[in-house]
């Protein structure tokens, strides 16, 4: 899932998400509730009408945003009070409020209000986050109002191997639509994110979708689908497009590097988007060191069709029942010597 923050994937229009053929995109509610409120979208008549996406939306919970905040929040059983980092204005999030905004906003996913263990975190911690995040879990069930908004419960538990357990048990047990899972990609080796899925995907329900919430590296796809998951987003491949950085099949490319100036061959060229059919790394580094807006646009546009491309691949290796062999295949030609 592309990642359109404040209601907009940054350096494309959708129309363009469209034709590189994003079936949904996620916007942030924290961001949102902040500027221009919730109110005024629902308004508008929702976040599709608002920003002109006809296709699904996915709204997180702000727990994420809020728990980054670090020194600015107060969590309580409750809710969390935190300053906005606009204008250091105190707010106050509870599941309640969380699902009033999420309500409003009228994505077609909606995640329930957690908390994101940091890494690295103490058991109890941990625990208490869980605990939290449970209670939390059933107030946002509780206070859901609209049959047309998917609520997906979030499985927490840190690192630790019964904390998840205990999360999965839980959350199942209150009979969610779907599953996003938490707390990974939040600064822990990838070695560690693995061996969490490892324990989660035997035990999750086979017939629900699962969503590894902020991870969108080509290799955690591969890896994360090879675990049982079905969704992923990820701001990064927008946000290194924007510092001149392209996904391709051969790994990753700066294009602002100098070894790029006479190179007249595109970003990749396995590669049908828009960009790779009638542009040069050469060109693209010329936009990049005049400072000129098109680079960003034009990697963007590259990095997510590559990995669009990459799903799609993936979906059809499953399909041909060759998983294992795409992996390895992919990981070969990618250059990731350390997951083969």
């Amino acid at each position: 899932m592309p990642v359109g923050t404040q209601a907009t994937v940054k350096a494309v229009t959708p129309k363009i998400l469209e034709e590189l053929e994003a079936e949904i995109i996620l916007s942030n509610t924290y961001h949102l509730y902040l500027r221009p409120g919730h109110e005024l979208i629902n308004e508008a008549g929702g976040l599709h009408k608002f920003m002109n996406w006809n296709k699904p939306i996915l709204t997180d919970s702000g727990g994420f945003q809020v728990f980054s905040l670090a020194d600015l929040r107060k969590i309580s059983e409750e809710g969390v009070e935190f300053q906005s980092h606009l204008d250091g204005s105190y707010h106050f999030f509870t599941p309640e409020k969380v699902m009033e905004i999420e309500n409003n906003l009228g994505a077609d996913i909606i995640m329930a209000f957690d908390i994101c263990s940091p890494y690295p975190c103490s058991y109890e911690d941990a625990n208490r986050d869980l605990e939290i995040t449970l209670k939390w879990a059933k107030r946002c069930k509780a206070a859901h109002q609209r049959e047309d908004q998917a609520l997906f419960g979030i499985i927490q538990g840190g690192m630790y191997e019964d904390l998840r357990l205990r999360s999965v048990e839980e959350m199942v047990a209150m009979d969610f639509p779907g599953y996003g899972i938490g707390g990974l990609s939040v600064g822990e080796p990838k070695h560690l994110m693995y061996e969490v899925l490892d324990v989660l995907n035997p035990v999750m329900p086979k017939h629900k979708p699962r969503y590894l919430m902020g991870v969108g590296s080509p290799d955690c796809l591969v890896e994360g689908v090879m675990r049982g998951v079905d969704m992923f987003d990820c701001v990064l491949p927008t946000r290194i497009a924007r510092n001149g950085t392209a996904m391709t099949s051969q790994g990753r490319v700066v294009v602002r590097n100098a070894a790029y100036q006479r190179d007249f061959t595109p970003l990749d060229p396995k590669c049908d988007c828009y960009t790779c059919q009638n542009f040069t790394r050469a060109y693209l580094r010329h936009l990049i060191k005049a400072e000129e807006i098109l680079s960003s646009i034009l990697i963007t546009i590259h990095n997510i069709r590559f990995l669009i491309n990459l799903m799609k691949k993936i979906r059809e290796a499953i399909w041909e029942d060759r998983l294992p062999e795409f992996r390895q295949s992919f990981f070969e030609e990618y250059g990731y010597k350390e997951h083969l």
